[in-house]
């Protein structure tokens, strides 16, 4: 029997900083799982290196180096790193996110 994988936050660090956006680079190694979430409003990622599949309302696309996509406020959502990979996450200073088990 397969030993179920836990989920694994990312590394996180600033990248810049101004009165509204926050741009914050997420990274995490190949086969890390992160934590399943939403966010009461709608960001940017991307990828910088690597790849990684992000499922979405029960739909999961690859992402490569270079991808952009917006993710929609109040979707759960969830990524999963196939390679080692960076990503660049622009948010809203005041977003707040929920995290499922």
């Amino acid at each position: 029997m397969e030993k179920a994988k836990r989920t694994t936050n990312p590394t996180v660090s600033t990248l810049a900083s101004g009165n509204a956006l926050v741009a914050k680079q997420m990274q995490a190694n190949a086969g890390d799982i992160l934590p399943e979430h939403l966010a009461n409003l709608e960001s940017i990622l991307m990828i910088q290196h690597g790849e990684c599949i992000f499922r979405i309302n029960n739909q999961e696309q690859i992402l490569k180096e270079g991808k952009t996509i917006v993710v929609p406020s109040n979707t759960k959502h969830q990524i999963t790193a196939i390679t080692n990979f960076k990503a660049v996450h622009f948010m809203p200073k005041d977003i707040k996110f929920e995290f499922f088990a």
